[in-house]
C-alpha cells in the first residue's frame, strides 16, 4: 500500500507538472511568419558553398538545425564587464499584447550604422576636400578588425572583432567587451539612447547584443542561435532589424524582445534599410529580394534575381531600392510593387551601392571595377581598381570623395590590400596599403576616415599638430652586405610626450612600436642586410596621447659583398663622406 501510493503522488507530480510546461510553452511571444520558402533549405547542405564568386560560408544543415534548437524566447541580462557568456538572468518574453516602451531611432551622430543612415546611402555632411589620407593613427585589436565601424555623437568610434570596442577619437581605448567567438564583417548601429547594437558569429549560440555606450555594460542579449553576419538597422520608432544564417529576419524591440521573425529560403547576410514608409529591405542567399510590412513582418513583395543576394539594399530619396547580386546585375526596383525599373550589368557585387546628392549611384565589384552609375541605369564612369571589392561599401564625404577598401582572394580567404580615395570623376586621389578585409569607412564630424584592417582600427586625414616629428634617421647610407651598421633614431614631440618607433628596414624586416623613449632622445638599433641593392629605412613615432607622426626616410645601398677589393672600398668611403656626390653619379650613369 505504502507504494502505490507514493506512484500516484508520482503520477499526480508529474500530471502537474505537464500542464504547467504545457500551459507556458503554449504561450504566442510575439509574431512568428511561416513561409514556404523556408522548406528550400537543403538538410544535406555540403559544409561549404563555394565558387569563383563566393567565400566559403560555414553554414552547414548541422548548425541550421542546432540553430533553430535553441529558444530564443529568452533574452539574457548579463553581468557588467562580465568576461564568461554564462546567463544569469533570464526573462520569459513578453506576449505580443503586453505594452512596449518604445525608444527613438538612430542616433544623430556622424555615422550611427552601416550605410551612415537607414537608406544605407553611405553620404555624409562632413568631409574637407584637403584631407591627405594621412594614417593619423592605428588602434591596434588582437585579431583582424574586418567590420566596419561606426561613430556615435562625442567622436566615439565602435567596432568589432576578436571582442567588441569602443575607441575615442585619438585612437585610445574607452572600453571593451569580450563576445563569444567574435564579430564578423557587420557595423554595429546606435540608437538615440546611448545603446549600441551588434551580433556575433561563428558562436553556439550567437547574440544580437545591446551594449550601454558609456561604459560597455551589457543591457541585454538577444539569443539567436546560427550567426549574424547583418548590420542591425533601427526605425524611426526604435525597432532593430537583422539577418541571420538561418535565413531569419529579425525585427527586435529595444527591451531586447521579439516583435516578428520571417523565415527565408537561405542564409541572410544582407543589412535591412528601411524606407520613409517604414517597410524594410533586404536580401537573401535565397536569390530573392524582400520587403516585409513592418508592423508584422509580413511580406508585401519579393523580387527574384538570378543568385544569391549578399549585399544589402540601398533607397533612393523617391524610394527606389538598388541592390546588388551575384548574379552580376545592379537592380533598380520600384518600392510599391517590387517590379524592375532597370538593371545594369557591373559583375557581382557584395558591397552596397552609395548614392550621393545628384542620385548617381557607387559601388566596386569583384571584377576589379569601381562604378559609378547614373539614376537611370546607365554607367557615368568605370575606376578599374586593380583589386576586388569585396563587401566594403563606399562612404561619400560632403566634398563628394570616395572612400572604400579592397581585397584580393588568396585559397580560399580574402586578403586585403588598400583603402582607395576617389574623386567624384572617377580619378585617383589616394591609396594605401593597410590589409582590410570586409570593412566599410566611416567619416567622423572633422573629415576622418576610419576603417578596420588586419591591424585593427585605422584613421585617415590631416596630421594633429601634436603629434611627433617624423624621425630624423642617422648612419652609414653604403655599406656591405653581410655587415652589421648602427643607425640613430630621434623623434621630438610637441608636448615632450615619450615616444614610440616604427620602424621598416626596407628588406621585410620591422621593429613594431618598440619604447618608451625619450621625446628628443636618440636610440640605436642595427641592422644587417643580405642582398645587394637600395634599401629604404622608414620610421614614423607615435605619442603616448597615440597621435602618429609623419614617415621619416634614409635611402642606403648595398652594392657590394665581403670580397670587394681594398680600392673599391676606400672609393666607396670616400662616397660615404660625400654624400651630395652619389646622386650626381646616379643621374651620369643612370643607375638604379
Amino acid at each position: 500500500m505504502g507504494a502505490s501510493k507514493k506512484i500516484r503522488k508520482v503520477l499526480i507530480f508529474g500530471i502537474i507538472a505537464l500542464f504547467i510546461v504545457s500551459t507556458v510553452t503554449s504561450m504566442v511571444i510575439g509574431y512568428e511568419v511561416i513561409t514556404t520558402n523556408g522548406d528550400l533549405i537543403d538538410e544535406d547542405y555540403a559544409f561549404y558553398r563555394f565558387d569563383r564568386h563566393h567565400f566559403p560560408e560555414p553554414y552547414s544543415s548541422e548548425k541550421h538545425i542546432l540553430g533553430e534548437l535553441v529558444d530564443d524566447f529568452t533574452s539574457m541580462v548579463l553581468p557588467d564587464f562580465k568576461e564568461t557568456l554564462s546567463p544569469l538572468v533570464i526573462e520569459t518574453r513578453k506576449k505580443e499584447s503586453t505594452p512596449v516602451v518604445m525608444s527613438g531611432g538612430p542616433m544623430d551622430s556622424p555615422w550611427p550604422m552601416h550605410g551612415h543612415d537607414i537608406r544605407h546611402t553611405g553620404r555624409s555632411p562632413y568631409g574637407i576636400a584637403e584631407n591627405p589620407g594621412y594614417e593619423i593613427w592605428r588602434f591596434r585589436t588582437k585579431d583582424t578588425a574586418d567590420c566596419s565601424p561606426v561613430i556615435d555623437n562625442d567622436g566615439t568610434i565602435y567596432i568589432g572583432a576578436d571582442e567588441f570596442y569602443a575607441v575615442y577619437p585619438n585612437g585610445t581605448l574607452k572600453w571593451k567587451y569580450d563576445v563569444p567567438y567574435r564579430i564578423f564583417a557587420s557595423a554595429p548601429a546606435i540608437d538615440e539612447n546611448g545603446i549600441v547594437y551588434v551580433g556575433t558569429i561563428w558562436a553556439m549560440p550567437n547574440y544580437l547584443y545591446a551594449f550601454y555606450t558609456n561604459n560597455g555594460t551589457v543591457k541585454w542579449a538577444y539569443d539567436v542561435g546560427n550567426s549574424i553576419e547583418s548590420s542591425p538597422a533601427i526605425g524611426d520608432d526604435g525597432i532593430i532589424y537583422f539577418g541571420d544564417w538561418s535565413g531569419n529576419i529579425h525585427a527586435v524591440y529595444p527591451n531586447g524582445t521579439r516583435k516578428w521573425r520571417y523565415t527565408t529560403g537561405d542564409v541572410v547576410s544582407s543589412s535591412p534599410a528601411i524606407g520613409q514608409d517604414g517597410t524594410v529591405y533586404v536580401g537573401s542567399h535565397d536569390d530573392y529580394v524582400y520587403a516585409f510590412y513592418p508592423n508584422n513582418g509580413t511580406v508585401k513583395w519579393k523580387f527574384k534575381t538570378g543568385n544569391w543576394v549578399h549585399g544589402s539594399p540601398t533607397i533612393g530619396d523617391d524610394g527606389t531600392v538598388y541592390i546588388g547580386s551575384d548574379d552580376d546585375y545592379l537592380y533598380a526596383l520600384f518600392p510599391n510593387n517590387g517590379t524592375m525599373k532597370w538593371r545594369c550589368q557591373i559583375g557581382a557585387a557584395r558591397a552596397s551601392p552609395s548614392l550621393d546628392e545628384n542620385g548617381t549611384l557607387y559601388i566596386g565589384v569583384w571584377d576589379k571595377n569601381f562604378y559609378a552609375i547614373y539614376p537611370n541605369g546607365t554607367i557615368k564612369w568605370t575606376f578599374n581598381i586593380g583589386d576586388r571589392v569585396w563587401e566594403s561599401s563606399a562612404a561619400i564625404s560632403a566634398d563628394g570623395t570616395l572612400y572604400f577598401g579592397t581585397s584580393d582572394i588568396s585559397g580560399s580567404a580574402p586578403w586585403a590590400l588598400d583603402i582607395i580615395a576617389l574623386n567624384s570623376d572617377g580619378t585617383e586621389k589616394w591609396r594605401h596599403f593597410i590589409e582590410t578585409s570586409f570593412s566599410s569607412p566611416a567619416i567622423g564630424k572633422d573629415g576622418t576616415v576610419y576603417i578596420g584592417s588586419y591591424g585593427g582600427l585605422r584613421a585617415f586625414g590631416n596630421y594633429d599638430p601634436n603629434a611627433p616629428d617624423a624621425p630624423i634617421i642617422s648612419g652609414r647610407t653604403i655599406g656591405k652586405v653581410g655587415k652589421e651598421y648602427d643607425y640613430k633614431f630621434t623623434s621630438i614631440d610637441p608636448n615632450g610626450d615619450d615616444v614610440y618607433y616604427y620602424i621598416e628596414w626596407g628588406d621585410g624586416a620591422v621593429e613594431d612600436w618598440i619604447g618608451p623613449y625619450g621625446s628628443g632622445v636618440k636610440i640605436t638599433l642595427n641592422h644587417t642586410w643580405t642582398q645587394k641593392r637600395l634599401y629604404t629605412i622608414r620610421a614614423r613615432a607615435q605619442d603616448t596621447d597615440n597621435l602618429l607622426g609623419p614617415w621619416g626616410e634614409l635611402e642606403i645601398s648595398m652594392p657590394m659583398n665581403q670580397q670587394t677589393t681594398s680600392s673599391s672600398w676606400w672609393f666607396l668611403q670616400w662616397l660615404q663622406n660625400h654624400p651630395r656626390i652619389l646622386p650626381i653619379i646616379r643621374q651620369l650613369f643612370k643607375l638604379e
